[in-house]
């Protein structure tokens, strides 16, 4: 299970890619000029778990080598976990949603 101080990171990235977004959850509609469009952002956001994916790979690789620390190794590991995992929730209620759109009656 990640560690608080894993999870404070993870919600702080969060919180740092919407600040970058423009408010775009703010209440920026979908027509504004100045906002960001949520496929922008969604690919921002798997850049950002692909790079936690790259420096856990990296960290580990060191780890083999004998030059990296173990406590390293684990807070990378831990990090692209709980990166993964908000992907996958984040994922979950995106189809959800889309279901319950489906669902609507015409």
């Amino acid at each position: 299970m990640a560690s608080p101080s894993v999870a404070a990171n993870a919600y702080a990235s969060l919180a740092k890619i919407m600040d970058s977004a423009g408010g775009a959850a703010g209440g920026a509609k979908a027509g504004d000029a100045g906002g960001v469009s949520f496929g922008a952002l969604l690919k921002e956001t798997l850049g950002n778990v692909m790079d936690a994916g790259r420096k856990s790979d990296a960290q580990t690789i060191s780890m083999a080598q004998g030059k990296a620390n173990v406590m390293d190794v684990v807070t990378a590991v831990a990090e692209t976990d709980v990166a993964v995992s908000t992907l996958v929730s984040v994922r979950d209620r995106v189809i959800q949603s889309y279901e319950d759109i489906m669902r609507m009656p015409i």
